[in-house]
């Protein structure tokens, strides 16, 4: 039989004292306090002082994400697609959490590797960033493949969804459309020129996320994207691409150092083409050069020669110091003036002022400029453009050069006749010759698809353009300079120039831009084409020889694709020798 103990508890000295009353409340003050410590704190951090305890923990945990606006889309005149975004696989890693020494995950590396045409060691390099929390991998990658890198399942790799531009027309419509960079936003033409219009506006969502860049959560209401605006240019693409096509095939076989052309619609204003040689890849910018980026048919000026010959006789006509029969003795092909000797090309003797636009005298130019004082010359040119930015919404359009007629000398004036001492584009002087085609009012030029006529500023009488009209079908036609400009179906008129390049204060030797600006069909122009080659070096730098022709086939390829009837013979008009225009 077990022996129970039993233990008197209250015999304990211990337990037997009497504990003192001010240590119980000692005890229940201290608790209170800390209670009331606990309540002031609470009360501080959840009333008094709550914005900053929420805006730590919103930088340390929400995030507003930033939801993407769809470009808008670059068309054509008849809605074709000249530049569109598709959607887009950019890769991003938190680097701390991927983790390269295991082999399973090594070897998916090297497989991401190879689907990003990456080198592994480079890849592995962006893990080892000063940042461990975020890294971007590769941007823009297709979707689809994307999609396959995420089916890899590595963890700490992650992908947005962006969007990425796509060129259709590639390299034939570069210079006009331009490109954006990696953020979507224009750098070069138009998407450049109308980036606020077609970028759109960017919707935002803020979201919890975890330490590890999940989302957890969306909080607040979501703000949608407004997507980009379509914006709808005046080019034809099939013309553009017939024109580059053309210029690129020029410039190839002459040994050129590049060219450009220019097509406008003769009624409206409106740019159906403006092409340039060399020209480059919008969605393919790797290998990218100056002188594939430059759109020389607005920002290049140059002295345009002999293409200003019909600007000069326009205003005397106008003036009314000329008539078409006035004759113009140009003999002996040799003129002095104020030291210069200025020379044609032939000893032409008499002309009449039809005879100097079709032989292209420049003597019989500088006669004609003698008649007229410098402010009505400079008057005209300046109610052409000349010396003035182009009006047109297009970034870097260069004004060129006009200077003041206060300070022109005899010689300058002179020049000024036959195109030299002056500079401009090849768009600008496609736009000046609006003026020859409607009936002398010089219309506005447009990027954009318009749909009525525009108003114009009238420069010269309807007479006075008709005439000047002529005198461009006879420099076109048979003994003029113009000769191989000549179209199958339509009546074509135009002036060809060829200038010598300047380089610093002296003319280089041998080296020419070739030139050529006209318009068809003669009696109601539609078109109006212009054409420059750089440095044309295969033998003929002429501008009737070796634009003369560009012109040609762009013309008659436009206008089947206007609908506009043929308005002469099917029979070609080209002579097998050609009269060479003259040059300084």
């Amino acid at each position: 039989m077990s022996r129970r103990h039993s233990v008197n508890y209250a015999a304990s000295p211990l337990l037997a004292s009497r504990t003192p009353v001010w240590r119980s409340k000692f005890i229940v003050a201290a608790v209170a306090l800390g209670f009331l410590a606990l309540a002031a704190r609470a009360t501080y951090v959840q009333v008094v002082h709550s914005h900053f305890f929420i805006r730590q923990g919103e930088v340390r945990f929400v995030r507003t994400l930033e939801l993407p606006a769809n470009r808008g889309r670059l068309l054509d005149r008849n809605g074709l697609i000249l530049a569109s975004s598709v959607p887009a696989a950019s890769l991003w890693a938190i680097p701390e959490d991927v983790d390269g020494d295991q082999p399973a995950v090594r070897a998916k590396l090297r497989q991401m590797a190879q689907l990003i045409d990456m080198p592994l060691s480079r890849l592995m390099a962006k893990f080892a960033d000063e940042d461990k929390t975020f890294v971007w991998i590769q941007r823009q990658l297709d979707w689809d493949l994307g999609q396959k890198i995420m089916a890899l399942g590595i963890k700490g790799i992650y992908l947005r969804k962006e969007y990425r531009r796509e060129y259709p027309e590639g390299e034939s419509a570069a210079h006009i459309v331009g490109f954006t960079n990696v953020e979507d936003h224009g750098q070069e033409g138009m998407e450049l020129a109308f980036d606020k219009d077609l970028a759109g506006k960017p919707g935002s969502l803020r979201v919890i996320k975890d330490g590890r860049g999940r989302v957890v959560e969306g909080v607040g209401t979501e703000v949608p994207p407004v997507d980009g605006r379509d914006i709808q240019l005046s080019v034809d693409s099939k013309v553009q691409f017939f024109a580059y096509q053309k210029l690129r095939d020029t410039v190839i076989a002459n040994k050129a150092k590049g060219g450009s052309v220019v097509v406008l619609d003769a009624h409206t204003g409106e740019v159906l083409a403006l092409a340039n040689y060399p020209s480059y890849d919008p969605g393919d910018r790797r290998r990218l050069t100056g002188e594939q980026l430059r759109n020389r048919a607005l920002t290049d000026t140059f002295e345009p020669g002999s293409t200003m010959k019909p600007i000069t006789i326009g205003t005397a006509l106008e003036l009314g110091r000329v008539r078409p029969d006035t004759v113009i003795d140009t003999s002996p092909g040799k003129f002095a003036l104020a030291g210069f000797t200025i020379s044609d090309t032939h000893n032409y003797g008499v002309l009449t002022v039809d005879g100097v636009i079709q032989k292209s005298s420049n003597i019989g130019a500088l006669k004609v400029a003698q008649r007229m004082s410098p402010q009505e010359m400079w008057t005209v040119h300046a109610a052409l453009g000349y010396g003035q930015k182009p009006h047109i919404a297009f970034p870097g359009a260069a004004s060129g050069r006009l200077r003041p007629w206060k300070s022109w000398k005899p010689i300058e004036q002179a020049t000024m006749a036959y195109g030299y001492g002056l500079s401009a584009s090849l768009f600008q002087m496609a736009h000046s010759y609006t003026v020859f085609a409607n009936d002398g009012k010089v219309i506005p030029a447009t990027m954009l698809k318009i749909g009525e006529p525009p108003a114009g500023t009238q420069v010269f009488s309807a007479r006075t353009a008709a005439q000047v009209r002529h005198m461009l079908w006879l420099a076109a036609g048979p003994g003029g300079t113009g000769q191989k400009a000549q179209t199958v179906g339509y009546s074509v008129g135009g002036k060809s120039g060829t200038a010598r390049k300047q380089v610093g204060k002296s003319y280089a030797t041998g080296k020419y831009r070739a030139w050529f600006t006209g318009m068809a069909p003669i009696d109601n122009p539609r078109i109006i084409v212009a054409v420059m080659v750089d440095e044309p070096s295969a033998g003929s730098y002429y501008g009737g020889t070796v634009s003369g022709p560009v012109f040609s086939e762009v013309v008659q390829q436009t206008l089947r694709l206007m609908n506009v009837a043929p308005d002469m013979a099917v029979k070609p008009l080209i002579v097998a020798n050609p009269i060479e225009e003259p040059t300084l």
